[in-house]
């Protein structure tokens, strides 16, 4: 299913039931509602993707809570008119540009003091946006 059509579902979902009009505070409300239902699987545990994987059960709680948060994404996107395919690539060609490759590779935080890189450009950004 390309995007268009994935939003178009999404449209007529939301359109059926009469939630086409909700507003973008409850819906980003209910994002952060079931984000928050999402992080609680992993509270007081910090498993690697493995580890996780290796957990069935873990997996399939993940799974329910993460399409929540997705599907209030999703609705949100559709009933403010944004496309949904543009503003992801959008925010993945500003990431590549503010966080180079060449500096992070797939053993970046897994080595002590690595993880410095990143807090030094967040930073430098920051101050970027506020000027």
């Amino acid at each position: 299913m390309t995007m268009k059509k994935f939003e178009d579902r999404v449209r007529n979902y939301l359109a059926e039931r009469g939630w086409d009009k909700l507003r973008p505070a409850d819906l980003a409300k209910s994002i952060m509602i079931e984000g928050g239902e999402l992080l609680e699987i992993f509270q007081w545990q910090n498993l690697s993707p493995d580890e996780v994987k290796a957990k069935p059960e873990m997996m399939e709680h993940i799974k329910k809570e993460l399409a929540d948060v997705m599907t209030y994404c999703f609705d949100m996107a559709v009933i403010l008119g944004l496309d949904v395919e543009q503003i992801v690539n959008d925010k993945l060609d500003h990431v590549e540009k503010k966080y180079p490759k060449e500096l992070f590779n797939k053993n970046s935080f897994q080595e002590p003091g690595t993880e410095d890189i990143y807090w030094e450009i967040k930073k430098s950004h920051r101050k970027q946006d506020n000027s």
